[in-house]
């Protein structure tokens, strides 16, 4: 027959880090959050500059959007 006992220390109950777990998962959702900003921020601003005209309209359209997300974000 199978033996299902204990062979490690996962199944005996190791103990977890889990400030350390806490961490990377802040550190995740944080780069998950700005992460989606960036790519948002970078589509509008080259949606708004080719339709507008001039990488410098997008530019800045892309700063506002930065700032503005962020206030909203943290």
């Amino acid at each position: 027959m199978a033996d299902h006992s204990p062979t490690g220390p996962v199944e005996l109950g190791a103990q977890m880090d889990y400030a350390e777990h806490d961490r990377t998962y802040k550190a995740f959702l944080a780069l998950a959050k700005y992460g989606s900003l960036f790519c948002a921020g970078v589509l509008l601003a080259m949606a708004f500059g080719f339709f507008v005209g001039g990488i410098f309209s997008g530019a800045i359209l892309f700063i506002l959007i930065m700032a503005v997300g962020a206030f909203i974000l943290r």
